[in-house]
């Protein structure tokens, strides 16, 4: 089943790996949101957070999984992490996918960068449980992506009840 799904990544520092991510998911029929072009980004940031939050928000509507590219400087971003816990709010299916692996438009790759997963937690009989504790990463050179990202989001999507 086509799923659509959000990709969460870092603009400025991951565009180059994302935009191979999303070639390679729009080359297999899938549906995909939350890519833009940088005059659209340019665009949107310029507005105030409500106005990005309900940017944000648009671009999930319709979505029933969020992928979240990590690179290596993902966590702890601002938007990354609205994305996120709009996410789980909505009820979507979260995954991360590492991303450093993949070459930039230089050729080069860059350091693994931590899972912005480990900054979010709910409460579960009492005790904190992580998002890093409840939804998968993968790499996507390591675990080839490019095959395995359409049963990674299905697994996601189940996961959810979706």
């Amino acid at each position: 089943m086509a799923r659509k799904s959000f990709f969460s990544f870092h603009f400025k520092g991951d565009n180059w790996r994302a935009g191979i991510v999303r070639n390679s998911w729009v080359t297999q029929d899938r549906e995909a949101a939350g890519f833009f072009d940088s005059v659209e980004w340019e665009k949107v940031k310029k507005k105030n957070d409500s106005d990005i939050e309900a940017w944000i928000d648009s671009q999930l509507k319709g979505t029933s999984v969020t992928v979240v590219l990590i690179g290596e400087n993902t966590a702890g971003r601002k938007w990354i992490n609205y994305e996120i816990t709009s996410s789980y709010k909505k009820g979507n299916g979260l995954l991360g996918i590492y991303i450093h692996n993949l070459k930039d438009k230089d050729q080069k790759t860059s350091n693994k960068g931590r899972s912005p997963f480990s900054d979010w937690y709910v409460e579960k009989d009492g005790k904190k449980v992580y998002f890093s504790d409840m939804y998968d990463t993968y790499d996507w050179v390591n675990d080839d992506g490019y095959k395995n990202m359409g049963d990674w989001i299905e697994k996601a999507a189940k996961k959810a009840g979706k």
